[in-house]
């Protein structure tokens, strides 16, 4: 096999950067994503405590805030996992970049394809994690209107 010259990889080179900046992105919200998840496996841990030493009232209330906890932790890690798998498309999308300026030369609709998937998926993980957002928000509001009644 004869390589290229290296002046000729210098296209291919900028071409692979695009999806490396995409992973780069990606990284950063994984990060998010699993300090997020960090969070609520804490306040999990906290509310379990909580529900084994409470009675009558309160223990409903925060068996149903585990159950809002719970919802929430699967979203993230449903976020996370498409985050993951939209990184590893991308990855491959590299590979198959160079693979294809290096060999075969016809890998043009397996990268469209590639991309694509990775933008989907990112697009899914965004999805769910703005879907985690909001299930916080509403059991914070929760939360208020329960500490609001709570005074009068």
């Amino acid at each position: 096999m004869e390589l290229p010259a290296p002046n000729a990889l210098l296209p291919v080179i900028q071409l692979a950067i695009t999806p490396v900046i995409l992973i780069s992105g990606m990284g950063a919200l994984m990060l998010t994503l699993t300090g997020r998840m960090g969070r609520i496996v804490d306040r999990t841990r906290q509310l379990a405590e909580q529900v084994r030493a409470a009675e009558g009232p309160e223990r409903g209330h925060l068996e149903s805030q585990l159950d809002i906890m719970w919802r929430r932790a699967r979203l993230i890690r449903l976020a996370v996992t498409f985050n993951g798998l939209s990184m590893l498309v991308a990855c491959v999308l590299v590979m198959a970049i160079f693979l294809d300026a290096m060999v075969w030369h016809v890998l043009a609709p397996l990268m469209i394809s590639l991309f694509a998937a990775s933008i989907l998926l990112l697009s899914a993980a965004l999805v769910t994690f703005l879907r985690d957002i909001f299930v916080a928000l509403d059991a914070l509001h929760l939360e208020v209107e329960r500490a609001r009644s709570t005074q009068t």
